[in-house]
């Protein structure tokens, strides 16, 4: 079951397309990261998929076929975002009963002992909670929908790498024991690499990534050799990114096999971070990349 399936979608404010044409889907239980700039349409992308606005053109489906932002998806997609709804004014226990109202179905006990075990007293005013804790309370209730996809938007943000460690340890827990997936936007690429399973690249409107992230890694390396060869590598492999100083030069290539490459040329792991660097830095020429985790191949689809 796909937990997400966008097909051909695009949104539209004024003449400026925040997205356009933009297809993918994500598996049950995955914990998918979104990534791209500020402005390239993550945030447009998220909202879309909880049902906050709705498309200009396209589709958009959750939890095996079913339409974002219908009733049925709303009561079982839960969404955090960086700036989340919380009132400073009210207590905790406050903050619980207003959820407990505004849903159909809400564990209070669950989030009670959860809060309780982060140290979050009750009976505190969420205005003299850390930027953490916060975090920790807003993630608190929506998990207390018990939802069945549990939508993110930047909620690293603000927070310090403790928090940020502890906020993704409390989702991973919830990943493990209940079965939830996840998607996740953050420009903190290095928590993201310890934690997600998937990885959608979003870029000027544009999906350029959408792929197994082991697979993605897999099919990369970061080869080292001599400048004059790099005309003849570039008709063999798809160049990501080249870095040439004197006669040296350093290429991101799609190389599943390495030694293809030639002796003259050394190749080296490369990080979920360093791809994702080259990808962004050349998005007119680079094709979308889509993944088949099943046959561990990564298929080249010309937009």
């Amino acid at each position: 079951m796909n937990i997400i399936e966008v097909n051909n979608l695009g949104k539209q404010y004024g003449k400026r397309w925040s997205l356009r044409n933009a297809s993918f889907s994500i598996g049950e239980g995955r914990v998918a990261a979104i990534v791209g700039p500020n402005g390239a349409g993550k945030t447009t992308l998220l909202k879309i998929v909880v049902g906050l606005i709705e498309p200009g053109e396209g589709s958009a489906t959750v939890i095996g076929g079913v339409k974002a932002g219908s009733d049925d998806a709303l009561y079982r997609v839960a969404f955090v975002a960086q700036d989340a709804p919380l009132y400073r004014y009210l207590k905790v226990s406050d903050m619980i009963a207003l959820a407990k109202n505004l849903n159909r179905s809400f564990d209070v006990m669950v989030t009670t002992q959860r809060l309780n075990k982060l140290g979050i007293g009750l009976d505190q005013r969420v205005g003299k909670l850390s930027g953490g804790q916060q975090s920790q309370l807003a993630l608190a209730l929506a998990l207390g929908r018990h939802p069945t996809l549990l939508v993110l938007d930047e909620p690293l943000a603000r927070l310090d790498p403790l928090a940020r460690r502890e906020f993704m340890s409390v989702v991973m827990t919830e990943v493990a024991n209940e079965g939830l997936s996840v998607v996740l936007s953050s420009h903190v690429v290095a928590e993201l690499e310890r934690v997600a399973d998937y990885l959608v690249v979003v870029n000027a409107g544009h999906i350029q990534i959408a792929s197994d992230i082991d697979v993605l890694v897999q099919s990369h390396c970061l080869a080292t050799g001599p400048a004059d060869e790099v005309g003849a590598i570039s008709q063999s492999f798809s160049i990501v990114g080249s870095w040439i100083k004197g006669r040296q030069a350093r290429l991101l290539a799609q190389a599943s096999d390495l030694g293809l490459l030639g002796r003259n040329w050394e190749c080296s792991a490369v990080t979920l971070e360093e791809i994702i660097l080259a990808y962004l830095e050349n998005p007119d020429d680079e094709p979308l990349i889509l993944s088949s985790p099943e046959e561990n191949v990564v298929t080249r689809v010309q937009r």
